[in-house]
């Protein structure tokens, strides 16, 4: 079974993943290097920032009047011969699909990737009930293995090294001992994997587009698990956010353009899959999730991230995420976006993450459509603060620094103190009791401010 991180703050969480150096280089280089993929697929497509445009318009079009594509998607996919379902909270969400294996009378499943099932956290739930969970993606099966929630949402295990997860096998799949070859843990991983599909009659998938016009379901994976589970299974249930209907199927050729170059740097991923009607003899089951998304929809500062796709493009980018690691989020999705969709969901919880930002905008730079993420996390700080939410530490020094900045004398003066401080008695600030000297050196106190200099000079 999964474990959930314990909900604690982003700053303790990151200080503990740093705490190992080499991890965080790699961690750190390894994200850039997925980033500049992704710029140099960018600028392969002359006509990239339109295809931005175009899908953030369809996006806008989609939350205008979700009702209605929703209530269209829904008619076609029952007109295939789907199962469509309703479900408002996880809890409702989990229980369909255990109601749905139970009725099959089945005690072991197979999934793919789905970030909708790790915010339900439905793994947890089904195994809480007597049923086994496989993830099949194998970085998904990879922190599987280990008991942990993945920490990216493209790349699961991407704070992972290859000798860890050679030892990892070796204990659970029974590989050789010492053996880090990928290719060779990757063939182990196939060889073990095909036998729960052979062995499963129930198959998960998320979703990525849900097209209104067809009532047809879009999965994009690069290595066809989806496909090979829902194609064995004699069920296939599928999970989704309302969010992710799209309107007609020409759009896909827009979203599927920007998805995979924005994930990974590549053209398009390796599977596209469309799933619009079962099988002869095979049952479908569509179930969409609200989970506070209507509640975000009426927010006219915070609607904007419901336009997500989940291609993980600002994880990437985020020099913040780079180097403190996606469990440092104590939340399902993590990163940038994460950090705006997660206090929607309970603000208690999740208000440190809107502070885990340096609000660049490199994330809002990078998004194919266009979420203005850096200026979603502003306001959530705002709101965060208004509510009584933010930390006693941080909301006492911004009134501090508030009144501090709002006032030119009390500004000066408490400049001219600090230098006075910070050259006869440096012990006051660089010491273990402030949080920015354990990783900075502050510089040498200068004997004037600008202010005084400019003064200054500008009457000589």
């Amino acid at each position: 079974m999964k474990t959930k991180s314990p909900i604690t703050d982003h700053a303790s969480l990151a200080e503990k993943f740093n705490r190992d150096e080499s991890r965080v280089d790699w961690h750190d280089k390894t994200l850039w290097f997925v980033r500049e993929k992704r710029d140099r697929a960018a600028r392969q497509l002359p006509e990239w920032e339109q295809l931005r445009e175009r899908a953030s318009q369809i996006k806008s079009d989609v939350l205008s009047h979700l009702h209605e594509y929703l209530l269209e998607f829904e008619k076609n996919a029952r007109s295939n011969g789907v199962f469509v379902h309703w479900a408002e909270t996880p809890e409702e969400h989990n229980a369909i699909v255990q109601k749905i294996i139970a009725d099959q009378g089945v005690d072991s499943i197979v999934k793919s990737k789905s970030m909708l099932t790790e915010e339900c956290h439905l793994n947890e739930y089904l195994e809480s009930k007597g049923i086994t969970v496989v993830d099949t993606d194998l970085g998904e099966r990879i922190v599987q293995l280990a008991g942990e929630p993945p920490s990216h949402i493209v790349l699961p295990c991407i704070h992972w090294k290859k000798e860890e997860i050679g030892e990892l096998f070796h204990k659970h799949l029974g590989t050789p001992k010492g053996n880090a070859d990928p290719i060779f843990l990757t063939e182990a991983a196939r060889h073990h994997l095909r036998e729960k599909f052979m062995a499963s009659r129930v198959a998960i998938t998320g979703v990525n587009f849900a097209v209104a016009e067809t009532g047809e379901i879009v999965v994009c994976t690069n290595e066809g698990n989806a496909d090979l589970g829902v194609q064995l299974a004699d069920v296939h249930i599928a999970c989704m956010g309302i969010e992710k209907v799209i309107p007609k199927r020409k759009d896909l050729g827009v979203f599927l353009r920007l998805l995979a170059r924005s994930a990974t740097g590549q053209p398009v991923t390796t599977y596209s899959s469309h799933f619009q009607k079962p099988r002869a003899g095979q049952q479908m089951h569509i179930v969409l999730v609200d989970n506070g998304r209507s509640e975000r929809l009426a927010s006219d500062d915070f609607r904007n991230a419901l336009k997500c796709i989940r291609c993980g493009a600002c994880f990437n980018t985020c020099p913040v995420y780079r180097r403190s690691g996606g469990h440092s989020y104590h939340t399902a999705v993590a990163g940038p976006i994460g950090s705006i969709l997660a206090p929607g969901l309970d603000m208690k919880a999740y208000g440190d993450l809107p502070f885990a930002s340096t609000l660049c905008g490199s994330c809002s730079n990078v998004c194919p459509v266009k979420i203005d993420i850096h200026d979603q996390l502003y306001k959530w700080r705002q709101v965060i603060t208004e509510s009584g939410y933010a930390s006693w530490q941080k909301t006492k020094g911004m009134h501090v620094m508030s009144d501090t900045l709002s006032s030119p004398s009390r500004y000066n003066r408490a400049g001219k103190l600090m230098r006075w401080l910070l050259r006869n008695f440096p012990i006051v600030v660089n010491n273990r009791l402030n949080p920015w000297f354990r990783q900075r050196e502050l510089p040498e106190a200068p004997e004037e401010s600008f202010r005084e200099w400019y003064t200054k000079h500008r009457k000589a």
